[in-house]
């Protein structure tokens, strides 16, 4: 059977320890003879999961003792209004926040802020298409804003912060929130650099259906009177994410994704394997004719890797080769067109070298 690399941007491919863990307990999780699917979130069995899982994750990034990991629900496009309706109350009203626009997932946070502050888009790189991160220096910060927002990681434009943007100098002493969506655990960051962090599961952590918030806790108990109750940071923390029904299942297996990592040796040896992963790919479509990536240097997504080939004539037939070699979800996004390999925690480095290995053979053969 030929062996199959899954390439999605998200959801995406999962370790298959994992898998394998999760499919031998599907129907009784540690003799509790119940399914985690059909536990109560308030009995022993699932309290127990979510706290081992919130640990996990706060010793993986080593999460200060101020900051509060909430488990929240709707993915981080929910996420994109809900920081405005938490974040705005910090100033008097109407408040304004702080946007980099810096690729597809920017241009959607920015338009769901809209209708709860008012927002400033201190810098942009739309009229390049992209291709890299505005220059710190460009950026036109705003002298009272509630906070500043970043996409640190673009899924579809494959642009990815390399930077941490410095709180006293780039954003005026704003917080700084990151949507980190698409390589939360990819790499080493250091937490107490932000004042909120936030991504979908679906692509570093498990399935669709979860969303990680990261939250210092001065930054809580600020909400405007139009948040739902079950979008308030505050009433979420103070529940331990328990005020509403929390997505158990996706926890859950979140929960045996960061026991995973952490037996590959924690973040900091994970992000040594993607660095190799991203060098393979980058190295061989920078010295190729045949194919292209249009992304500035400085600013190469290690997780999501847009990519084209010069004759888009080819791109059909590309799509069913690379199929047939067990290479697969690998059409750019609509908006983009072209290629997109996205390579996360769960990528083995053999799936980027069988892509490599490929390209060159396609390359070759349509000379």
């Amino acid at each position: 059977m030929t062996t199959i690399f899954n390439f999605s941007a998200g959801p995406a491919v999962l370790p298959k320890e994992v898998l394998r863990q999760a499919a031998a307990e599907m129907l009784d999780w540690h003799g509790s003879g119940m399914s985690v699917m059909e536990m109560s979130h308030r009995g022993a069995e699932f309290t127990s999961i979510i706290q081992a899982a919130q640990q996990d994750l706060r010793d993986l990034l080593a999460v200060p003792a101020n900051y509060k990991i909430l488990f929240m629900q709707g993915g981080a496009l929910a996420e994109n209004a809900i920081v405005p309706m938490n974040l705005a109350g910090l100033k008097p009203q109407p408040a304004t926040a702080d946007y980099i626009n810096t690729g597809s997932w920017s241009v959607k946070s920015i338009k769901e802020a809209k209708k709860y502050c008012n927002v400033n888009v201190a810098a942009s790189s739309e009229a390049e298409k992209f291709a890299a991160i505005p220059p710190r220096a460009s950026w036109q910060l705003s002298k009272d804003a509630a906070y500043i927002h970043i996409c640190t990681n673009e899924t579809i434009d494959g642009i990815e912060y390399q930077f941490v943007p410095d709180v006293a100098i780039d954003t005026n002493g704003a917080p700084l929130v990151a949507d980190m969506s698409s390589h939360i655990l990819s790499r080493v960051i250091d937490v107490s650099q932000y004042g909120v962090i936030y991504g979908g599961a679906q692509k570093n952590i498990g399935p669709a259906g979860l969303t990680i918030v990261i939250v210092r806790d001065d930054l809580l108990g600020h909400a405007l009177p139009c948040c739902p109750s079950a979008f308030d940071w505050k009433i979420v923390a103070d529940n331990d994410s328990m005020f509403n029904t929390p997505p158990t299942y996706a926890i859950y297996i979140a929960g045996l994704v960061f026991q995973w990592l952490k037996r590959q040796g924690g973040v900091a040896a994970i992000e040594q394997k993607n660095i190799a992963k991203a060098e393979l790919l980058y190295g061989y479509l920078d010295a190729t004719d045949f194919y292209e990536t249009r992304i500035a240097k400085d600013c190469r997504s290690r997780m999501n890797i847009p990519f084209f080939l010069k004759n888009e004539a080819l791109n059909a037939d590309f799509l069913t080769a690379a199929k047939a070699w067990g290479l697969l979800q690998l059409k750019g996004h609509k908006s983009v067109g072209g290629m997109r390999a996205s390579i996360y925690n769960a990528m083995p480095i053999e799936g980027v070298q069988a892509l490599v290995s490929f390209m060159q053979e396609f390359a070759s053969s349509h000379a």
